[in-house]
């Protein structure tokens, strides 16, 4: 306040104080750093060159405390901090891009760190602490852990382009039966080599099984090159191939779901608020896929 007004009695007002006080704590300041801080003279006050520089870097000293001071009552509440986010490589391409583009607006200051990994090892990984929320696939009950259900997209049939079925507004399952198909595996793609699977088997069909992937983007590789058709989830369309047609099943209405899940004993603050924010986001509709 003194290097601001340069002067000890209008200093002494700001402070609502008396001029003599502020003078002899002036003074033991410069005691205490053994330089000094202002030239005094009868005319005016002015600030040495140590005072000057003693002046920036108090100003900066008191800026980093208010900054730290925010900084934890921000990461008290979640505002700020980090998380381990994990997810599975079909949710990569609609459905976390678009929350995270949302929580860059609503958490700003929250790190994310995403980790890329199939849905039985994102359980284990969630279990051992390795990440602070899961979006998986499968989500068979486990204690200690909160599940919840943010999103369903309808299986599609991929063909590669100039395939005689393209030219069908939907796909039977009969018209897969005897066909060259490309098919999750079980190890990587359990999940979804279940619930096709299933769907052969009530259906009565017995596609040719010519290549098993764990992955996506493999599959529709395979199919673009033409050497079957697939069945994957609607989140593929967002690949951007090329190439491909994709068409749904007729008289078939199979949803392959998310799930977000957390360990109910994470003491991450950012978790707390990472989660309203996705269940405000999905409530609305706006999984992308």
């Amino acid at each position: 306040m003194v290097a601001e007004e340069l002067h000890f009695g209008r200093a002494a007002q700001r402070l609502f104080m008396t001029q003599p006080p502020l003078s002899r704590q002036i003074q033991l300041l410069e005691r205490s750093l053994g330089v000094t801080l202002f030239d005094r003279s009868n005319r005016q006050v002015k600030l040495t060159t140590a005072g000057q520089h003693f002046l920036r870097d108090a100003r900066h000293v008191l800026a980093y405390t208010e900054q730290a001071a925010d900084s934890a009552r921000r990461l008290e509440h979640g505002e700020l901090g980090q998380l381990v986010l994990g997810f599975t490589a079909v949710s990569g391409y609609q459905l976390i891009p678009r929350l995270l583009e949302h929580a860059a607006t609503v958490l700003p200051n929250v790190q994310i760190e995403l980790r890329e990994m199939v849905s039985g090892a994102q359980m284990e990984a969630l279990e051992a602490g390795m990440i602070d929320i899961a979006f998986v696939r499968r989500a068979a009950a486990r204690p200690g852990l909160d599940y919840e259900l943010i999103s369903r997209e309808p299986l599609l049939v991929a063909l590669p382009e100039n395939h005689p079925l393209a030219a069908k507004a939907e796909i039977a399952m009969a018209d897969l039966d005897q066909h060259p198909f490309v098919m999750y595996s079980r190890d990587e793609g359990g999940y979804f080599y279940d619930c096709i699977a299933g769907l052969f088997s009530l259906a009565g069909v017995n596609p040719q099984y010519r290549y098993f992937l764990g992955q996506t983007h493999s599959i529709l590789g395979l199919v673009k090159a033409g050497l079957g058709v697939a069945i994957v989830p609607a989140a593929a369309r967002h690949l951007y191939l090329g190439h491909l047609h994709f068409r749904p099943l007729h008289n078939a209405q199979p949803q392959a779901e998310v799930y977000r899940v957390v360990r109910r004993d994470n003491e991450n603050p950012a978790v707390g608020p990472f989660v309203r924010m996705a269940q405000a986001y999905f409530a609305r509709g706006e999984s992308g896929v």
